[in-house]
């Protein structure tokens, strides 16, 4: 019994330094922690948000806090089958890419066969949920784009034949989410796609050339559809025209003007009283920084870079032993959640058009919950596995 209390004692020991103070805390309890802390605020302020609407729509009072609930509990029980169920190695094997890509891109097609909800063919009804399949190909592009960049390294870092290659992939889902349309999704896709060719070693005249291509096809993308140039040219003004294409935007700027530091109080908000459209969706931020003011958004955001940060670490942790897909995987996650929140953010905030894009863990919606825990899952199984790989067999990882 007293060498069982010396060993429990030792191992408790280890978690403080040299002189007796408290070690900072793993990445992993960081990242569970973060993520536990706004999915709680996530449901808090979506039933303050969602209230009204529901009611105005014959609905129950915290409809959408149990859905959103619901959503949760299926994206932890796919996360934890996807952390004790799928082998990092079967993941990075080439014909599981292949068949990940191809059920993705059929998925896709389905889409546009589908019943238009807001005049977009972007879900799928799978009974208890309505799927987002472009929150799917965020998380299958980069599991492809991390392998590729590893097996196909030379190419990649000598010539144009290993952008070539990823372009014919990611051209054919720039086709079927622009279908769709899902412009929002596409931008987050592709600026992934050159964030991980940037840190493999790419050439710097490969991103100035491609860099222009697609800044071109942006602009005609936005100039040639009235809807997206509308958006472009109201957040260039967000007061011109109040009562018509700016009226999201607006409303969104009033509520952070009357949240001011603390906010007017939980439950307090005004602009969710039907003034701000579907207020618990793209626009919770802005019924935060009302009910909660800077104090309320700074918590969130503050959560949102703890969850970056981890998967940051937790990429380095993986470059440093040569675990260079599993490095390239948890940098690719990092990224996606870094310019949705940015997106986000800068959108509720007016300084960058609105766009149909997620607050990663907070804002409502099952697609992006689901994916998201599925990608939480990734990161912490890499984090557990990568000291426990033999250096001989890193190249495989």
């Amino acid at each position: 019994m007293a060498l069982s209390f010396l060993n429990k004692f030792s191992k408790s020991q280890a978690t403080t330094g040299s002189d007796g103070v408290l070690s900072l805390p793993s990445v992993r309890s960081i990242l569970l922690s973060s993520v536990g802390c706004i999915m709680v605020l996530s449901l808090l302020m979506v039933a303050s948000a969602s209230i009204p609407f529901a009611l105005s729509r014959g609905m129950t009072e915290l409809h959408f806090f149990d859905r959103q609930l619901l959503y949760m509990g299926i994206g932890v029980f796919s996360a934890v089958l996807t952390y004790y169920l799928v082998p990092l190695k079967t993941l990075y094997q080439t014909g599981t890419q292949f068949i990940l890509l191809g059920i993705t891109a059929l998925l896709l097609v389905a889409t546009l066969f589908g019943t238009p909800i807001n005049g977009s063919k972007r879900w799928l009804n799978l009974v208890f949920i309505n799927f987002q399949v472009a929150e799917l190909a965020k998380l299958v592009v980069i599991v492809f784009v991390s392998d590729f960049v590893v097996r196909r390294s030379f190419e990649v870092r000598n010539g144009w034949d290993g952008f070539l290659r990823i372009s014919l992939v990611i051209g054919m889902l720039t086709l079927l989410l622009l279908l769709q349309p899902d412009f929002g999704s596409l931008v987050v896709i592709v600026g992934t796609v050159f964030a991980i060719f940037y840190i493999a070693g790419a050439p710097y005249k490969q991103f100035l050339a491609l860099g222009a291509v697609v800044g071109a096809l942006g602009v005609l993308a936005v100039t040639l559809v009235q809807y997206r140039l509308t958006r472009a040219l109201s957040f260039l003004d967000p007061f011109d025209d109040i009562q018509d294409t700016d009226y999201q935007l607006a409303r969104s700027l009033i509520a952070f003007g009357r949240g001011q530091f603390t906010g007017v109080g939980y439950g307090e908000s005004v602009q969710k009283l039907s003034h701000l459209p579907e207020a618990h969706t793209d626009f919770l931020l802005a019924i935060t920084g009302e009910e909660l003011g800077f104090v309320g958004v700074t918590m969130v955001l503050l959560l949102e870079a703890l969850i970056i940060g981890s998967a940051m670490r937790i990429s380095y942790n993986a470059l440093k032993r040569r675990q260079m897909r599993m490095s390239y995987t948890a940098f690719g996650i990092g990224v996606i959640f870094i310019a949705q929140t940015i997106i986000n953010a800068a959108m509720n905030m007016g300084a960058m058009p609105t766009k149909g894009l997620t607050m990663p863990f907070f804002s409502y919606g099952g697609s992006s919950m689901l994916i998201s825990l599925v990608m939480i899952a990734l990161l912490l199984k890499i984090y557990k596995e990568s000291p426990e790989i033999e250096k001989s067999q890193c190249r495989y990882f």
